[in-house]
């Protein structure tokens, strides 16, 4: 278990620049607006091989209990409770305030090891700002201007001392042979509650207001044996309706979470359908080749005749995906997570299964002979063979000639034979159609002495007629 630090202070103090600074990343969304941050977000900053801590980012303490902003408030309770050190983050700029002081108050009940962080010093008499915080007793302040990384090296030489050996943060660990599932789907589907409901407890605030999650969330879990990684991710709205710049960052940030995981379940809302925000989520997990499993939530809320409207109506929306396993699930109750977990694992077996190169020469040469491609313009397109080239998404690449013109109906016949001959679930097929290159193209037919005082003796016989 690694040390963990807390970032605890009001909104808009720079909490996320300083997360930023500390592991080197670009992990929690920056802006100017106060707010942005709300749920938990964990970072690792590696010093050298032998000095790293867990770091962890939250919102910013409003005073409030009710709403997003009293769940962002519980939120970063909780991180504070659980870390070895706090980092209290003040604003040179603004200089003490009344919010301040309510949350000291609160971090002095809570009997953690605590720094006073002032941000923002450059531009300000730090003389000045020191005087003004030294009320609040700390025996030692530290300034920074994390957007300068200016202070940041004393930061860490006083965090590295105040830190235990052995802390109670868990790293986010690299297996390979833990499944990365993104929850994707538009705003206000449930994915939050059911990251919770899977969990087991609040880790992702969840709400009725659309657009609760800016940031895209990763926590670890192990179940019945299985390592996951469980991202909930921002709801995505078409880009026509998306205008707010931290709503362009966290939609920068579930599309990097789509690219990045290897299952995303996408999130429907039986009681509204199918509707355009939906189908613009999906286009985006089929862009990026990502297996996927739909969940449809609050199926528990519906009526028989209701449900079977449902289904029609997704049968008739969802027909173009029909590989997709389709799950009845009820995020608030908790039922149907064990057949979801089911359709995850079909699906993300099937994305990485490895083929030989004998076996999808042996399928194509039964797809061709059971159907042979249409005659075009007199001619047929030849496949010549076929080889494996990748997988998450399975990957074939087709070589033979007169490709260009093959038809995408008989495409889509290749892409359902082969899923069907090797149970593909779940799974986008990618065919790569490659023509083999003509050997004369480009170049000149120059005729020898022979082949040109024969030509011209031809071409005299037929001027002569």
């Amino acid at each position: 278990m690694l040390p963990l630090v807390a970032l605890v202070g009001r909104p808009n103090v720079g909490k996320s620049t300083i997360f930023n600074a500390l592991t080197r990343t670009r992990d929690a969304l920056v802006h100017d607006q106060p707010g942005v941050t709300r749920d938990r977000n964990y970072g690792v900053c590696r010093l050298d091989e032998d000095n790293h801590f867990l770091v962890v980012d939250t919102g910013g303490i409003a005073g409030e209990d009710e709403g997003l902003a009293g769940a962002t408030t519980r939120q970063a309770r909780a991180a504070a409770a659980e870390a070895d050190l706090i980092l209290f983050v003040v604003d040179a700029r603004e200089g003490t305030s009344a919010l301040d002081d309510e949350i000291l108050a609160w971090l002095r009940k809570l009997s953690r090891p605590t720094l006073l962080l002032i941000n923002k010093i450059d531009g300000t008499d730090e003389d000045s700002v020191r005087s003004e915080f030294a009320r609040y007793g700390f025996g030692e302040m530290l300034t920074v201007s994390a957007a300068h990384r200016q202070g940041l090296d004393d930061l860490l030489d006083e965090v590295i001392q105040r830190l235990p050996e052995e802390g109670s943060g868990e790293e986010l660990d690299n297996d390979p042979n833990r499944i990365r599932i993104a929850f994707v789907g538009r705003p206000n589907v449930g994915k939050s509650t059911l990251v919770n409901r899977i969990l087991g407890e609040e880790r992702m605030i969840a709400s009725d207001v659309p657009g609760t999650t800016r940031d895209s969330i990763a926590v670890d879990l192990e179940r019945d044996g299985r390592e996951y990684r469980l991202i909930d991710t921002a709801g995505l709205r078409r880009r026509s309706r998306v205008d707010e710049v931290v709503e362009k960052f966290s939609v920068v940030k579930t599309m990097q979470s789509i690219e990045q995981c290897q299952v995303a379940v996408l999130m429907l809302d039986a009681t509204e359908g199918v509707t355009d925000q939906d189908a613009t989520v999906l286009g985006a997990v089929l862009d990026a080749g990502r297996a996927l499993v739909i969940a449809i939530n609050k199926w528990d809320g519906l009526t028989e005749y209701q449900r079977e409207q449902a289904e029609t109506m997704l049968s008739l929306k969802l027909g173009f995906v029909p590989w997709a396993e389709s799950v009845r699930i009820s995020a608030k109750h908790g039922s149907g997570l064990r057949e979801l977990f089911r359709a995850v694992h079909r699906a993300h077996e099937s994305a990485n299964k490895t083929f030989t190169t004998s076996e999808v020469n042996k399928a194509l040469e039964v797809a061709y002979e059971t159907n042979p491609p249409p005659t075009i313009r007199g001619h047929v397109s030849k496949l010549r063979y076929v080889h494996p080239a990748g997988s998450n998404p399975p990957t074939f690449i087709v070589h033979g000639t007169r490709l260009k013109e093959l038809q995408e109906s008989y495409k889509r016949y290749l892409e359902n034979f082969f899923r069907k001959r090797f149970k593909l679930i779940g799974t986008p097929v990618s065919f790569i159609f490659r023509e083999g290159a003509n050997p004369y193209e480009g170049k000149k037919n120059v005729l020898t002495e022979r082949q040109v005082k024969a030509k011209r003796r031809l071409m005299k016989h037929v001027k002569g007629k």
